[in-house]
């Protein structure tokens, strides 16, 4: 999406400190719990931008290949990959049609990513055809149901941000997706984007989870043998 081109150099700085660090720890956390990476796992990271989560599982010792549509995205998360062992191999592709063969990955992963994929059962079955059999795939996307869902659903956000061109999914729609298969699910990022630097913190995260629904949430399929 070429949308994405422009905003390549700047998309990380949002996740450098206040809400948007915390928004990534706990969703890391989340899909960590749900995915557990292994040692060796050769895993496909789907839509990974600049290479948060690639990076992140290259740091379990798993082999990356990270895909994405846009080539600037790609850039960034390369030079971010440089010198990482094991190396993690970047490549523009599409998600509809993936260059790889049948049952080629342990693991599949895709975080913050289906929110701008208009076919996401299209894409699912896809993603599923080069798992392995008793490998995991795991997806996490924004909740549309959440304060957080409403603040990317805004005018504001709709009218001048890349969230213009998402197409949210919810926790029911993502389980559809293949309700056979499906192993867990769980929702995180209970505080609010308006919280203050004061309100963020896991035990107010805690506290929020039993009357907030999750601004993010993830599910997790296994391949059967």
């Amino acid at each position: 999406m070429a949308v994405f081109d422009v905003i390549a150099k700047d998309y990380d700085e949002w996740y450098k400190g206040g809400i948007g660090k915390f928004a990534d720890e706990t969703e890391t956390r989340l899909a960590f719990s749900l995915f557990p990476p292994k040692k060796h796992w050769r895993v496909l990271d789907v839509g990974c931008g600049t290479g948060n989560f690639s990076l992140k599982l290259a740091g379990y010792g798993c082999e990356v290949t990270g895909i994405d549509i846009s080539e600037e995205m790609l850039a960034v998360a390369r030079k971010k990959a440089e010198g990482i062992k094991p190396g993690i191999e970047f490549k523009r592709m599409d998600v509809y049609s993936l260059d790889f063969p049948d049952n080629h990955f342990d693991g599949v992963f895709s975080m913050a990513a289906f929110e701008f994929i208009k076919e996401p059962q299209r894409a699912y079955n896809e993603m599923f055809r080069v798992l392995k059999p008793g490998g995991r795939l795991l997806i996490g996307t924004i909740n549309p149901e959440s304060k957080w869902g409403e603040l990317y659903l805004s005018k504001d956000f709709q009218e001048n941000s890349v969230f213009k061109y998402a197409s949210f999914i919810t926790m029911e729609q993502l389980k559809s997706l293949d309700r056979e298969n499906l192993k867990g699910y769980g929702e995180c990022l209970f505080i609010p984007p308006t919280a203050s630097s004061e309100e963020i913190s896991w035990e107010q995260e805690k506290r929020l989870s039993k009357t907030e629904r999750g601004g993010f949430i993830c599910a997790v399929w296994e391949k059967p043998l």
